[in-house]
């Protein structure tokens, strides 16, 4: 059948610049509203899509079956969070979670800074391997075992993690969707991430774990000295891990479980299969073998948050429909009229920005035919791909929505800390951070460049030698 979307792509190019503000204001004012703190965020993004939606159609934007597809086009994301929302919360009850945190906490020795580097670390290992998702699914409830039980404040520990998060996703070819959405688009062989990729991520998460660092300076006790640390481990001594597990056999088979998900989450594009598929079938083994309750860890799926992203994906999906980001996008092309040296940064700063506002998989959608148009003898395209690649994963870092992983993390701490994360404190630490990072990046590409060092792309993928 004919995507609706094709179908009105002449559509697209033909709405007038009022139009496009017009929606673009709608937008801004969902945002304004999702930023009110006596305004809940959810209620604020589905009454956003309401309206543009009711906007498209008196206007006649797009026909109104459109929308269906705007949420299907992020529907395996629906999917991970479902699945494995119901496999955390089984695999919880079975005692797992506290079983594994108390061993992260005897390992690290308890203390902050050692806890904080190595839930950095896993936080990066766990997104590389699974992507964002699943990866901060697991992490969030490991996270929230182990402040309580230090009666460490979980705001640094989890919003350290929900921004590192957003360093693994660059690693690997799969480690996102933008990056299999470029990757694919470019031909990109998965070597050439670890080549090219996955050591600016490093570098990424570096400068992450340093700001956080600084900026949650008063929030732990980074130092502590030795009568507070004989404290730490005479409490850590009394740690039982298997406290809270009931029955050692359902612990095995929930361990069993998530070992298996994590593997098929890795597996999963050599496998053809979604990420959705993984996370339900592993949600559906959790029941089947290790639930007790089906019906109230149906009930524990944040479908706040799935609300929230329904909501917002008819808001961008609206949006990129009217043809604004487009042309945007565009107008920072011929600003640089073709020089690589200003368009890659103009580009790095446009994609991350836009990301940072209206999610990185339209940004990427938008940007992908625009690379192919420009590119060409006197403009290689490998440097924008990289581009896109780097920048459209770390603008997640730029407000409390940019990212799945950020909105996950300020949920969580909402709901299970009762603590309320602030646009403006948000900002100011992980805007800081994709401002840093970005023109590590912008730097980093243009070296690379430069010196000859990104490995060329034929037209089916392959490296020239």
């Amino acid at each position: 059948m004919t995507s609706l979307l094709a179908a009105s792509a002449e559509k697209i190019a033909a709405q007038p610049a009022w139009v496009m503000i017009l929606f673009a204001l709608v937008m801004l004012a969902t945002y304004v509203g999702v930023a009110y703190e006596r305004f809940h965020k959810t209620v604020a993004a589905l009454c956003g899509a309401a309206v543009m939606v009711i906007l498209a159609l008196v206007l006649d934007v797009f026909p109104y079956p459109a929308v269906y597809e705007f949420v299907a086009e992020e529907l395996n994301i629906f999917g991970v969070i479902i699945g494995t929302g119901i496999l955390v919360d089984v695999v919880g009850k079975s005692g797992l979670f506290h079983f594994l945190s108390m061993w992260i906490v005897r390992l690290t020795g308890g203390l902050a800074s050692r806890l904080f580097l190595a839930l950095c670390m896993i936080t990066f290992l766990f997104v590389a391997v699974l992507t964002i998702v699943p990866a901060m699914l697991i992490l969030t409830s490991l996270v929230l075992v182990i402040s309580r039980s230090l009666d460490y404040k979980p705001a640094p520990l989890l919003l350290s993690v929900a921004i590192c998060a957003n360093s693994g996703a660059i690693a690997t070819f799969a480690s996102g969707l933008p990056n299999i959405m470029i990757g694919t688009a470019a031909g990109i062989p998965y070597v050439q991430f670890l080549q090219v990729a996955l050591p600016f991520a490093v570098v990424s998460l570096i400068v992450a774990v340093v700001v956080l660092r600084v900026f949650f300076r008063k929030d732990l006790p980074w130092r502590q000295d030795a009568e507070e640390k004989a404290a730490l481990q005479a409490k850590i001594a009394e740690f039982d891990p298997w406290a809270l597990v009931e029955d050692r056999r359902v612990l095995a088979r929930s361990a069993i479980i998530l070992l298996g998900t994590v593997v098929g989450f890795a597996l999963a594009q050599t496998l053809g299969v979604g990420m959705d598929f993984i996370a339900l079938v592993g949600a559906t083994a959790a029941l089947l073998f290790a639930g007790k309750g089906v019906e109230d860890a149906i009930h524990k799926v944040n479908w706040t948050v799935i609300l929230f992203f329904m909501g917002l994906f008819v808001i961008i999906g609206t949006v990129k429909q009217t043809g604004a980001l487009g042309w945007v996008a565009e107008q920072v092309v011929e600003l640089s009229d073709n020089e690589m040296t200003l368009l890659v940064p103009l580009m790095a700063v446009f994609s991350s920005v836009a990301s940072s506002i209206v999610d990185n998989i339209p940004v990427a959608a938008t940007l992908i035919p625009i690379v192919r148009d420009v590119s060409g003898p006197d403009v290689p395209a490998e440097p924008l791909w990289w581009t896109l690649v780097i920048c459209c994963n770390l603008g997640g870092n730029g407000t409390p929505i940019g990212s799945i992983s950020c909105v996950i993390a300020i949920y969580a701490l909402k709901r299970e800390a009762n603590e309320h994360i602030s646009w403006g404190m948000f900002i100011k630490l992980g805007g800081t951070i994709m401002l840093v990072q970005i023109a590590l990046a912008i730097g980093y590409i243009l070296v690379l460049y430069n010196q000859g060092l990104i490995p060329e792309l034929t037209e089916a993928g392959t490296t020239h030698v």
